[in-house]
């Protein structure tokens, strides 16, 4: 008897809300799933001063894999002095940072629009088209 293994990829809305780029994600982030995440991901941290909100309320599972696609975007945008801030509004999600040792490594908003307002005024230059 073959076994399948079904698993929900999670599905992903990208938007620009001014200088801002907020990804909204839903469904499960795990081994299986994180590849494409990471990749679109590594896209939008490419950009020195980018400013990306990751918006997890509609995220029913993440894994390690998850949390490490995470961390990669978090340090991609430090080194180019970008800002992520992640959307949350789960206790369960915050557990799991803890966990990891990860809780005060990421800035967490519980709502998207506190996120999307926080960025400060001025602090990005409009590139030029």
């Amino acid at each position: 008897m073959v076994k399948t293994l079904i698993t929900s990829a999670p599905r992903r809305t990208d938007r620009a809300v001014g200088r801002t780029t907020v990804v909204e994600l839903r469904g499960e982030i795990d081994i299986l799933t994180a590849p494409p995440l990471e990749a679109r991901l590594d896209e939008l941290t490419a950009a020195v001063l980018s400013d990306l909100v990751v918006d997890l309320r509609a995220v029913s599972f993440i894994d390690c894999t998850g949390l490490r696609v995470l961390c990669r975007a978090r340090n991609r945008l430090m080194e180019r002095h970008g800002r992520l801030r992640l959307v949350t509004d789960s206790s369960q999600f915050l557990r799991i940072l803890s966990g990891a040792g990860l809780d005060g490594v990421f800035e967490i908003c519980e709502r998207l629009p506190e996120a999307v307002s926080a960025v400060p005024a001025g602090a990005f230059t409009a590139a030029a088209g």
